[in-house]
């Protein structure tokens, strides 16, 4: 290789994918020599993390542009794949086919708020943001509007957002390494935890973002393969995200048939945080609040998209205001391949479990039968499955089976009787997922606690050292804190993702939007904005959070909604606020119709 390490960028991760690719195979030679699952599994995941803690050695540096935003030499394709596995987070490839395989179309709402939310980011903000100059979300709040005030309310929204987003993400690393390492859940979100610090905190933006290249190659093959097999395997042919609307007909009629037996009445709801397989059929009567929840969702998954500081991050490590703008339509593709085949996935392992005429189905069975499988007892033994004889008839009836939805895309290959080497596969792809999201996000945490809080209100002469190493005892202190809190399992990974999402788009969309938009918004009116929209949303959220007071909720706004709550409280006060207070100066008003052009040099330098 000659030149740079930037210019070898495709050589580099061509032989990563080769090299990766050759360790599947040595793990597939392995299993069929004997050598047994547990272990297949326990070498996957810790390959894996091992060459991402590797990227993170060789990339440690101590300088603050390299540390914060990558030195901005990352081109639009890498960071396109890098903010993919950011944004492939343990929601997108362990939760989100597991609440579609259980709640159906409902659940389709986060897959559109997602991707829907890229539309705003690369139309509203990414190309602005570059542009600006800053190296994190706070930073352009405070630099915008000015004064410590609003830096220091954007540093807590983007704390409280960033940090609840991180402990869904150690939960799905928790998830994964009880299940490979047969630990207790409470001890396997320190594993997880390990993993990802070992990642992120030597090298910075620098570190995360190759890391994170490798992730997505590494997880995006791994949710592929299994959904290839099992649609070929069922019949389907060799495109599943086309074909998979005939497994649907087929799922309707088999929960049609078992839904005319005579069914205990136990499954309701969720057990334990464990689902049992039926699911109730709304009524006709609630299709019109059912369109509605379906809305509110979404609209909070796109604002919370576009307002998630770890998200807007990635796009200030692009060489130019035009690669920003490409990276985002690179981001969109490489998410797109994963959201087009999660709809695929659930349907696929859900007809698996279900259908008697296929060798892996269990409904019907009888429960001794389905009781000595390998996956059940393995899933059951660290609490993640459950199978309760209600009738006392000895048959595995339809609401019998009890299961987590966390577990679905990683248990798929087990149930779908695919060699042991493709769960060891989706477990490192899922660990990678959640890994990268998890870098990013006590990175964006880190930094902002350490440059906007310490570096530029505490103590603005702060050494270089001084600051990153401030960084790095935060990156640590805040990981800790997260896997605490995921250890004691408030909510699930879906909805603690939610939750983040509504946190960020509460405090920060229209601080942000209109801070790009609308050159008349002032600093008084983005603290009124920022912290009544907030303050509104987290209060509606203790108001009726099944972890928290459990009220009933208002219109169908429930917590995973209560964004819909914060944002046009946010939006009321910022305008009337800011339209009773004077005017921004003359400069601030040019600096914001500068960075609407795009084209020219950064506006900001926040290396001072």
């Amino acid at each position: 290789m000659k030149g740079a390490f930037i210019d070898n960028l495709p050589k580099v991760y061509g032989l990563y994918t080769g090299g990766f690719l050759i360790f599947v195979l040595l793990m597939a030679v392995l299993e069929q020599m004997g050598v047994g699952a547990d272990t297949i599994g326990i070498l996957f995941v810790a390959f894996t993390i091992l060459i991402y803690a590797g990227i993170g050695w060789l990339s440690r540096t101590m300088q603050v542009d390299a540390y914060y935003v990558a030195g901005r030499q990352v081109p639009a394709v890498f960071n396109g794949m890098a903010t993919a596995a950011d944004w492939m987070s343990g929601a997108s490839f362990v939760a989100m086919a597991g609440g579609i395989y259980f709640g159906g179309h409902g659940y389709l709402a986060f897959v559109v708020g997602w991707t829907g939310g890229y539309v705003l980011v690369a139309s509203l903000m990414a190309p602005y943001l570059r542009k600006f100059g800053c190296y994190t979300v706070p930073d352009f709040i405070g630099t915008r509007y000015g004064g410590n005030l609003a830096r220091f309310l954007a540093v807590v929204i983007l704390v409280v957002a960033s940090f609840t987003y991180v402990t869904a993400q150690i939960n799905a690393t928790g998830t994964i390494a009880s299940r490979a390492l047969q630990i207790p859940f409470e001890v396997g979100v320190w594993f997880g935890l390990l993993g990802i610090l070992l990642c992120s905190m030597l090298g910075g933006m620098r570190a995360v973002t190759w890391t994170q290249v490798a992730q997505y190659i590494v997880l995006i093959i791994a949710y592929l393969v299994p959904v290839f097999w099992m649609s070929n395997k069922q019949g389907f042919g060799v495109i599943p995200q086309l074909v998979y609307g005939d497994a649907v007909m087929r799922i309707g009629e088999l929960e049609a048939m078992y839904n005319m037996a005579d069914l205990p009445k136990i499954t309701e709801g969720v057990k334990g945080g464990l689902r049992a397989l039926s699911v109730p059929h709304a009524a006709a009567g609630e299709s019109a609040m059912s369109s509605w929840k379906f809305v509110t969702l979404v609209l909070c998954m796109m604002a919370g998209t576009a307002s998630l500081p770890h998200i807007l991050m990635r796009y200030f490590t692009t060489p130019s205001v035009r690669a920003a703008r490409n990276s985002v339509a690179w981001s969109l593709f490489f998410i797109f391949l994963l959201y087009f085949t999660a709809p695929a996935l659930a349907t696929f392992t859900k007809l698996q479990v279900l259908d008697p005429n296929l060798a892996t189905g269990i409904i019907g069975k009888a429960i001794s039968e389905v009781e000595a499988l390998d996956w059940i007892q393995k899933w059951a033994n660290v609490g993640f499955l459950q199978i309760i004889d209600a009738n006392g008839d000895g048959m595995l009836q339809l609401n019998e089976f009890f299961m987590r939805g966390d577990i679905v895309v990683l248990a798929t290959p087990e149930i779908a009787g695919l060699p042991y080497v493709i769960s060891g596969l989706v477990a490192a792809g899922g660990m990678a997922a959640a890994m990268s999201t998890a870098d990013g996000l006590l990175l964006a945490i880190a930094n902002a606690l350490s440059h906007d809080l310490y570096y530029k209100i505490i103590d603005p002469k702060a050494e270089t050292r001084t600051r990153l190493l401030v960084a790095r005892i935060l990156l640590i202190a805040i990981g800790a804190a997260g896997a605490f809190v995921a250890s004691l399992k408030l909510t699930s990974i879906l909805g603690a993702v939610a939750w983040a999402f509504d946190f960020a788009c509460s405090g920060l969309f229209f601080p942000i939007v209109l801070g790009i938009w609308w050159k008349r918004a002032n600093q008084a009116g983005a603290v009124a904005g920022m912290l009544l929209g907030f303050a509104a949303g987290s209060l509606y959220l203790y108001w009726v959070a099944p972890a928290f007071l459990g009220n009933e909720p208002w219109l169908g706004i429930d917590h995973l909604r209560f964004g819909i709550i914060g944002m046009p409280v946010s939006l009321i006060a910022m305008v009337v606020v800011t339209l009773m207070t004077a005017e921004p100066d003359a400069e601030t008003q040019a600096m914001v119709d500068e960075i609407r052009v795009p084209v020219g040099e950064t506006v900001i330098d926040s290396s001072h």
